[in-house]
């Protein structure tokens, strides 16, 4: 049942977009398999836009207060919503999230953890590392554009503005032997994924500020 709602609100996402954004998607993610969808995050509306840009379900690790009512929560978390505790390492939340990867599901996550404030890429933080070092998984990068222009901080209503999402090829982030140290292995996947997420909108990445960017996933 929660397959069926999901789809019409696929389709009634699409058509909105399509009617008031002037909607296009570029790129594809993968038919089959389990992996991780990295986005940027400028924006409210970036779940609906980035979701009916995918021709499969996907589920979606996002603040635990980013839907305070308990009914809307409940729906929510039916849809696909995993509410991700901020400011500690969330056991259960990650622990859905991997499991859903090994099942062969589709997860987003945004590797900022927070909305942009001024719509510039932020440090990705190493959630996203975690979910790879434990899966295996590859993370197809995709970026928003003009999603910060719809629905900017403080402003209540969103503006018609073209939107565009855009999807990269998967990447890949095979371990370099035992000897790998995990927090360097976390940053070396939130580093290059930042460089793409980045690349494809064709914007400064966060990692270019210091010259860490790491640019060459296998």
């Amino acid at each position: 049942m929660s397959s069926f709602v999901y789809g019409i609100l696929w389709v009634l996402a699409r058509t909105i977009g399509w009617c008031c954004f002037r909607y296009r998607v570029v790129g594809a993610v993968p038919r089959t398999g389990g992996f991780i969808v990295a986005a940027n995050h400028a924006s409210y509306v970036d779940i609906p836009l980035l979701g009916c840009g995918m021709r499969r379900r996907a589920w979606f690790l996002g603040r635990s207060d980013l839907f305070p009512v308990p009914g809307l929560k409940a729906i929510c978390q039916w849809l696909g919503w995993i509410p991700l505790k901020t400011g500690r390492f969330d056991r259960d939340a990650f622990g859905k999230a991997v499991a859903l990867i090994k099942e062969g599901k589709v997860v987003v996550i945004f590797p900022e953890g927070s909305r942009s404030l001024d719509g510039r890429l932020q440090s990705a933080k190493p959630g996203i590392g975690m979910l790879v070092a434990q899966t295996g998984c590859p993370v197809v990068p995709a970026f928003l554009k003009g999603t910060f222009d719809v629905l900017p901080p403080g402003i209540t209503w969103p503006r018609f503005r073209p939107v565009t999402v855009l999807y990269g090829d998967a990447l890949t982030f095979p371990r370099d032997g035992e000897g790998e140290d995990a927090k360097q292995f976390y940053q070396k996947v939130s580093r290059t994924v930042m460089d793409r997420i980045a690349s494809l909108g064709a914007v400064e990445s966060p990692t270019q500020h210091s010259g860490a960017g790491i640019r060459n996933a296998e």
